[in-house]
């Protein structure tokens, strides 16, 4: 997509009355060539999850963040709007659409107003996931959320962060171990996000490896590319950041061989996701089949299995496997290699690689294959392309029910402006910062 392309980029439209949001999304991968007997998209739901962006502040500074030079001048959106928004996403993708509470670290928010954005989205019908940085989701924050509806807490770390105490990446899983501390015993589902760059991708066996550990807690682990967007100033990338390499880095720490394109999510340059068993430190690997992939995509479109609890799971299947023979003749077999693999009771634990794009490069087909939305005040728009051009909404005025004139994004008051002008650039991106790289104990070509 050109620059002119870009800028004139709008969100989706809402949903017609009566248009089933499962059609259109396989309409949308038909249309980009991504639809085929592995394709989830369209299939298993409508949407992979939508971004509520609920602040554009934040207590790190990132050297690959996203949010744009003008995000920490920018209020918080008024509780009201949040809420429209909430209808909104409901209103496009129906019930049990996975909506990721984030920002910006939605732990800024005033807490009685974070407490009661996640009760929102749950009594929408919807599934609230908090993504943070997890330096205020405190165990206290996290029960009173997942009491309210709650079911996952997504923790981002990574050395893009620049924590300190912390060299690398392995330096870290004690922070994730202390992370995992708070959210245990809550009902929350477990994640963790780690951006991958040049100066981390030798480290990335060191986090699988952690993950693999930690499977009786954690159920997924998803590694973001770095990518030119935003505020970044980190290096540009020395071509080695790709999602074959980091798919490579997470089987040698994981120890086993891992099937990273089955079933696909969205477009195959973007998404490429893997499930596995782990059984007393073994890594089984579950999508090693594809025509059993495809089987078992074909009669279990409907189910969300990554929301059932293991026996529930398996119950669900077992039933289609005595009402189906066919079903069960391609099951069974690989099933059985599954189970003989298992060394005692196993835990689910999934690996998630995305690519985002450069703002700079975006590609249409991909754009319109997106699978990552973000809800803004006009709709819901590719997150590759909301972070291309996030001026362009976090800087939109808005009307407000109730409210004479509209509201300013730079005071949080009323005003007669319907647009904004000369934003200010905050401390965070006023330091005149020079381009970094990431210093490497030993690089990625060195360990292959």
């Amino acid at each position: 997509m050109g620059a002119a392309e870009i800028a004139a980029a709008r969100p989706y439209p809402p949903r017609e009355a009566g248009d089933d949001p499962l059609q259109l999304a396989r309409q949308r991968m038909a249309a980009t060539g991504q639809w085929h007997p592995l394709q989830s998209m369209g299939r298993r739901w409508a949407i992979g999850c939508v971004a509520l962006e609920i602040t554009q502040r934040c207590n790190l500074d990132c050297t690959l963040c996203y949010l744009s030079d003008h995000s920490e001048a920018v209020k918080d959106i008024p509780l009201a709007e949040v809420l429209s928004r909430v209808d909104a996403i409901a209103a496009q993708y129906g019930p049990g659409t996975e909506v990721q509470v984030t920002g910006g670290d939605p732990t800024l928010r005033a807490r009685d107003e974070l407490v009661a954005i996640v009760r929102y989205v749950a009594e929408a019908g919807l599934y609230p996931n908090l993504f943070t940085n997890g330096i205020k989701a405190t165990r206290d924050l996290l029960r009173d959320l997942a009491r309210v509806g709650l079911r996952d807490v997504a923790f981002h770390i990574d050395t893009t962060q620049n924590r300190k105490g912390f060299a690398d990446e392995n330096a870290l899983n004690a922070l994730r171990a202390e992370y995992i501390a708070r959210a245990r015993g809550l009902g929350l589902r477990i994640l963790f996000n780690t951006t991958v760059h040049d100066g981390n991708l030798a480290e990335i066996p060191d986090v699988a490896r952690f993950m693999v550990a930690q499977a009786a807690d954690v159920s997924l682990a998803s590694f973001q590319l770095q990518a030119a967007t935003g505020r970044g100033v980190a290096g540009g990338s020395e071509g080695l950041v790709n999602s074959t390499n980091v798919a490579r880095q997470i089987q040698r720490g994981a120890g086993a061989r891992i099937s990273f394109d089955t079933p696909f999510a969205g477009h195959g340059d973007c998404n490429r996701h893997a499930l596995t068993l782990v059984s007393r430190g073994r890594v089984v690997d579950l999508y090693d089949d594809k025509p059993v992939m495809a089987a078992i995509m074909a009669h279990t479109a409907e189910m969300k299995f990554e929301r059932m609890p293991a026996w529930r799971a398996a119950a669900a299947i077992g039933w289609r496997l005595l009402t189906r023979p066919a079903f069960a003749r391609a099951m069974l077999p690989w099933g059985l290699r599954k189970l003989a693999a298992l060394r005692g009771r196993p835990h689910r634990l999934a690996f998630f690689i995305h690519d985002f794009m450069d703002a700079g490069a975006l590609d249409r087909c991909r754009i319109e294959a997106c699978v990552f939305m973000v809800q803004t005040a006009d709709g819901p728009i590719s997150m590759c392309l909301h972070n291309a051009k996030r001026d362009d909404f976090i800087l939109q005025p808005l009307a407000l029910p109730g409210q004479a004139g509209m509201w300013n994004p730079l005071t949080g008051q009323a005003s007669t402006e319907t647009r904004v002008t000369n934003p200010a650039i905050t401390a965070k991106t006023a330091k005149g910062r020079v381009r970094v790289t990431h210093v490497r104990k030993a690089s990625w070509k060195e360990q292959s």
